[in-house]
């Protein structure tokens, strides 16, 4: 039986059990040390949370293909691997909360981030009030996140810290001190998405010469530059040097602070933002078919790691593949679909 995924500012018991699931995968260790995954410095506990961390961050530096640059196409990001990879990680975030819950019925709640674009991107979204989230950093002071279930008490053991940040390269490295959670509202961009945004990436019709219906998914060459929704949606296009972020990529800029670098998953926002992109993911499949590209005559020597059927490895769980994840029906649906 599958489990609904609803917006979180109208299911209570979704905000709170996600709330008391993150704070217990931040607090349950793992039999791996950092110096096992790669990360360096002596060696310390990983607890489960903080493994999506590095996983999500070693992903972003692990380019396509093999030898690249991974600012430009990597296993997550710049390319039509985005929207399956996030999905496999949600799903693996998803059961883990259900586990350390003991709720078989939990399911991650989204955050519809149009909708507070709608309203001229407020600094004070219901998401980001104590009751939800917590709010923002006092860069002015130099400190951290201080209301809601996230806030860094250094008096608290069981407070919550960042213990996995990136270095100037990129690369995922121990937060030493362990310090509180940083947030900084539109001082990067200003606003939001909307939902007119959103419309008009689901609306994206591939040129009248176009005779594969997997071109409205994505295009040659399958980069931050291809013209099809994933693009749209990931927020590369369209270029403007007036304004260099659009969706996805606006969402984690306009929150800035931990959500920019690439261990952006130390916010809990992170699940939420990439639930609702997920969410508007699974409304353009419902009305256009699942659709992907590339398929497996793609050159493995250019594309492999994006593939249909190329496997999406994950050092939480089972491997999966694109073609796997784009039918997710019988574990998960949504309230509402865009």
């Amino acid at each position: 039986m599958s489990v609904v995924r609803k917006n979180i500012l109208t299911d209570a018991t979704a905000r709170d059990d996600y709330i008391a699931g993150v704070l217990a995968l931040k607090q349950e260790r793992t039999s791996l040390t950092t110096d096992q995954v790669g990360v360096p410095g002596d060696p310390a506990p990983v607890f489960t949370y903080d493994l999506f961390v590095i996983w999500h961050c070693w992903t972003m530096m692990t380019p396509i293909p093999p030898g690249g640059d991974p600012l430009r196409r990597n296993a997550a990001h710049r390319g039509p691997i985005f929207l399956p990879w996030h999905r496999v990680m949600l799903g693996l975030l998803e059961s883990n909360i259900q586990r350390v819950l003991n709720k078989p019925g939990f399911a991650l709640p989204y955050w519809d981030w149009a909708a507070d674009g709608d309203l001229g991107s407020p600094t004070d979204p219901t998401v980001f009030t104590a009751a939800y989230l917590g709010g923002q950093s006092d860069p002015a002071a130099g400190k951290p996140v201080s209301d809601g279930p996230f806030a860094f008490n250094p008096a608290n053991p069981d407070s919550f810290v960042i213990r996995i940040e990136s270095d100037l390269d990129g690369m995922p490295v121990q937060a030493v001190p362990h310090r509180g959670l940083e947030r900084f509202f539109a001082t990067d961009w200003p606003t939001l998405p909307t939902s007119a945004e959103v419309k008009t990436s689901l609306a994206y019709a591939p040129p009248a010469s176009s005779t594969d219906p997997a071109d409205r998914y994505d295009t040659l060459n399958f980069n931050s530059a291809s013209q099809g929704f994933r693009n749209l949606l990931e927020g590369w296009i369209p270029r403007d040097p007036t304004r260099p972020v659009h969706m996805h990529n606006q969402v984690h800029v306009w929150i800035s602070g931990d959500m920019a670098p690439g261990t952006s998953p130390n916010d809990p926002v992170f699940f939420l933002h990439h639930c609702n992109v997920d969410r508007i993911w699974e409304g353009w499949m419902n009305r256009f078919g699942r659709l992907y590209a590339p398929d497996m005559t793609a050159p493995a020597a250019t594309y492999k790691g994006e593939r249909i059927d190329d496997p999406i490895v994950s050092p939480l769980g089972p491997s999966a593949t694109p073609r796997s994840v784009l039918d997710i029906s019988s574990v998960y649906t949504y309230d509402v679909l865009p």
